[in-house]
């Protein structure tokens, strides 16, 4: 009976939360070990379909680096690195968009239709609702920044209670253009700030944003993360997801979140409990 008595006192605790974030937008940037281990995909699907049931609306946007290397080192197509971004060459964007959008996106949707929450798999080129120019052809080949999102799009999805799950692959202007492979920390912001989502959440490979001795930082403000980045305190592969943060609450989302994917249960604990897991940015 004790037992019983805990499980409900749980629920309780939760209902504050489900209330608070009822029929709300919630990005959520799928990636790292999350994305990549059985077990924590199992975790992350029960997540969204429990997030889905009680009345949030998700949107996924993902990644796959990984998956990517793995298929380019297979079929010996080499890959490099520019500023801590993909230099995408013709042969390289018809790999990306064979990983992204054939395999990952699909292998996504398949695991939360499973699960019972009712996911559709797409990228920018669907309905052309992401457009993009590149970042720098000389530097990046067809590495693209965002210059348009439709968000009528995704919001007729959602208005059909579809989770959409995005790959971040963008259209190009032209019919014969194979289209632009963009930074998913990146797109998951500006699709964020399109919808104005309640929360954008980025699922990582570390516990958060950590202090010079590897503590977490709990929260933190522009001015803050400002402060941190000329220290070197943010540095590396932290820049780009707390300038995503950053972009999204400039841009009307309420709080940012970074979260350890690692941990299973990781978005229910971060959106259901007042602790939380990582870190969150918030407006200053």
């Amino acid at each position: 009976m004790q037992k019983k008595i805990q499980t409900v006192s749980i629920l309780l605790d939760a209902l504050p939360f489900i209330k608070q974030f009822y029929d709300s937008i919630v990005v959520i940037k799928y990636g790292g070990a999350a994305q990549t281990n059985a077990v924590l995909k199992e975790k992350f699907a029960q997540d969204i379909s429990l997030l889905y049931l009680v009345g949030i609306k998700p949107v996924i946007v993902h990644g796959g680096g990984k998956k990517i290397n793995e298929l380019l080192d297979r079929l010996n197509i080499q890959t490099s690195f520019h500023e801590g971004q993909r230099i995408t060459t013709d042969k390289v964007m018809e790999i990306v968009e064979m990983v992204l959008s054939g395999k990952i996106n699909k292998e996504i949707t398949t695991l939360l239709n499973h699960h019972g929450a009712k996911s559709i798999g797409i990228s920018g080129k669907d309905a052309n609702f992401i457009r993009a120019r590149a970042k720098d052809i000389e530097k990046f080949g067809l590495t693209g920044v965002i210059t348009e999102i439709d968000e009528k799009i995704l919001i007729n999805l959602i208005n059909e209670k579809f989770i959409p799950v995005i790959a971040p692959i963008a259209a190009g202007d032209d019919v014969k253009h194979p289209g632009y492979n963009i930074n998913a920390d990146l797109a998951a912001s500006k699709i964020a700030k399109a919808l104005k989502a309640k929360k954008i959440i980025f699922l990582t490979d570390t516990p958060g944003v950590l202090d010079k001795e590897g503590n977490l930082i709990s929260t933190l403000t522009e001015t803050q993360i400002e402060l941190l980045k000329e220290d070197g305190t943010i540095a590396g592969g932290m820049v780009p997801k707390v300038d995503a943060c950053l972009e999204a609450i400039d841009n009307g989302v309420e709080k940012a979140h970074i979260i350890d994917g690692r941990i299973e249960h990781s978005l229910l604990l971060e959106i259901f409990t007042s602790e939380g897991i990582g870190t969150v940015i918030k407006k200053d």
